[in-house]
């Protein structure tokens, strides 16, 4: 139970080597999730994702955050980072990272004085919060796919759009009342038993699931009542905190990474803007949330990527990082291979100096008559295209029958939505050459409904050859599930926009019925190749169910709204001269 400076004291378990001739260095992980087993037992991550090190002696520290499991205080998500600490009482994750740093020079046998922070997801937010606590023994960190920030990109929300089955699931695990310190999990129940989709439509309105909860969870009522980017969610963007960080640091994420794929790419950028003499290396994979620790990494549902990815960045790039910094071997990272990524379609690693590419140039697709795409402007006066948004019937995020979120759906077969008259497909013609991108995706669409919000779901989609066919030993075998590739429709990226921060998401505003109206927003990068044969395929649509909560179609409060509020709403996405759509990639 080690002491903080205002004196709650967190649990800890510390793994200290029997046999060691030199000093060892100290890797920490701190977590939310049960810092277990606890007593004589011995975490399996010492065999697992923690080998290579133990071979290497390290000091191996897992703590429960402060107000998780046998740890003391009050637990917070994402506690906001204090920047000028003044007094004992004022503390956050990375004072907490300090205290317990200092304790482990002072506690642990025959530490080098050198620590390492690692961990994946919230724990990856906890590497964060070890990076800027400035204790200056912390010489490496290590953020998965880090939780940065919750509104904007991550968990809970995309572009201000409430992610409804992840959310509610992570608030119902996470935020549970603990009234004292404990080794075993507040009971819970079930909340429904059905498949998720029909659950959450029959339970209707947000405010419907907020009474279901009752005043058991608190922080979801804190997600009901700050709908908008006000100050309670920008204290706890962790990008505003980036500056003069100290640690080498390690940003590690996935393409495919259903929870914090936004979180990896967005640290790293902060870092790199915020802190330009920090040393950052940034690795993103074809992976789903934390398949990086696994032993595989080639393949993602039907998708495969040729190797085993994960093991090339277990020890080639993490372990490498990590025994430089920690014990000086090995050499460091070459300024030509600071970033390092994964392009799907080609299946290659790329190297770079910094992300995005600075030699990439941007190319537009526009968005036309008859479900085209192309580079050309449109040239008629009027033009559009028109869906109707049912509420009631929303376009599901997935073909499949599911209870839970399934981690495939980020390279899912979109061919089941394109049979839907309420999701607008644009295609290119077949592609003569290969088309690489790599980086944000922008989106602007002139849009025009007959009521005065809505949401916007846009997906990047690579669409296969109609005789393609995976070869075994070059692209390797996968799941060893055969499913149909022919004229496979591959999920490259979507993502949401809710319509009413078109402008800003603080201030929402409401659409004006029926007037053309301009909605940008940026989707997280991706890197992929479009290879020749393939078609490059843009598809739009108003509800991506029960990913995403359904929006009522009207300028409410969406939290607190009836469920009679839902209507329907028929949206033109127009592509005319004066009023052209269009998605525009960072080719390289």
């Amino acid at each position: 139970m080690i002491p903080m400076r205002d004196g709650i004291h967190l649990y800890t378990a510390i793994y200290e080597p029997i046999h060691q001739k030199d000093p060892s260095p100290i890797l920490i992980t701190r977590t939310p999730y049960k810092a277990s087993p606890y007593g004589k037992n011995m975490s399996s991550r010492l065999w697992s994702v923690w080998q290579n090190y133990a071979r290497e002696k390290y000091i191996f520290v897992i703590q429960d955050v402060r107000g998780r499991w046998k740890s003391e205080g009050e637990y917070v998500n994402v506690r906001p980072f204090i920047a000028n600490k003044k007094k004992k009482k004022d503390i956050d994750e990375a004072s907490d990272v300090y205290d317990t740093a200092e304790w482990l020079l002072h506690h642990t046998r025959n530490n080098n004085g050198k620590i390492g922070i690692i961990g994946t997801s919230y724990p990856g937010f906890y590497s964060t919060m070890g990076a800027l606590s400035k204790h200056p023994a912390i010489k490496a960190a290590v953020p998965q796919a880090p939780v940065t920030d919750w509104f904007m990109g991550d968990d809970y929300h995309h572009n201000g759009a409430f992610m409804l089955r992840d959310g509610f699931s992570l608030a119902v695990y996470m935020n549970r009342p603990r009234p004292f310190p404990t080794e075993k999990s507040t009971p819970s129940k079930p909340y429904y038993k059905t498949d998720e989709y029909s659950f959450f439509l029959k339970a209707g309105a947000l405010k419907n699931l907020t009474h279901l909860l009752g005043d058991s969870i608190a922080y979801w009522n804190d997600l009901m009542t700050h709908p908008n980017y006000d100050s309670w969610w920008q204290q706890r963007d962790t990008r505003r905190s980036c500056y003069n960080i100290q640690p080498a640091v390690l940003v590690v994420g996935g393409l495919f990474d259903a929870e914090d794929c936004y979180g990896a790419w967005e640290l790293y950028k902060a870092i790199h803007k915020q802190s330009p003499d920090t040393d950052l290396q940034l690795i993103i994979g074809p992976w789903h949330h934390g398949a990086w620790e696994g032993n595989d990494g080639s393949y993602l549902g039907n998708v495969r990527f040729g190797t085993k990815t994960a093991l090339y960045y277990q020890n080639e790039i993490e372990y490498p990082f990590l025994q430089y910094y920690l014990k000086g071997k090995g050499t460091p990272v070459s300024d030509s291979r600071k970033a390092n990524v994964f392009f799907s379609g080609e299946n290659q690693w790329k190297e770079f100096v910094s992300w995005p590419d600075k030699d990439a140039q941007k190319i537009s697709y526009y968005l036309n008559e008859e479900g085209t795409l192309s580079t050309q402007v449109p040239d008629k006066t009027i033009s559009y295209s028109e869906y109707v948004s049912d509420p009631a019937k929303p376009v599901p995020y997935t073909d499949k029958t599911t209870y839970a979120r399934s981690k495939e759906y980020m390279t899912d077969d979109q061919r089941f939505a394109e049979r839907r008259s309420d999701v607008l497909c644009f295609k290119t013609e077949v592609l003569k050459q290969p088309l690489t991108v790599g980086g944000e995706v922008e989106v602007e669409l002139d849009v025009s409904m007959t009521t005065t919000d809505a949401d916007f779901i846009v997906k990047v989609i690579d669409e296969f050859p109609e005789d393609f066919a995976y070869n075994d030993q070059k692209d390797g075998k996968g799941s060893g599930y055969r499913y149909l590739m022919n004229g496979y429709q591959m999920l490259v990226r979507g993502d949401v926009m809710r319509g009413r921060y078109r402008n800003s998401f603080e201030r929402p505003e409401a659409f004006i019925p029926k007037q053309p109206t301009k909605v940008r927003f940026t989707m997280p990068d991706i890197a992929h190749t479009f290879k020749e044969g393939h078609r490059l395929v843009v598809q739009i649509q108003s509800t991506w169910f029960p990913l995403i909560d359904r929006n009522p179609q009207q300028f409410v409060d969406i939290y607190t709204c009836e469920d009679t509020d839902f209507i329907k709403s028929t949206i033109q996405i127009l592509h005319q001269k004066n009023n052209p759509s269009k998605i525009t990639f960072r080719r390289l």
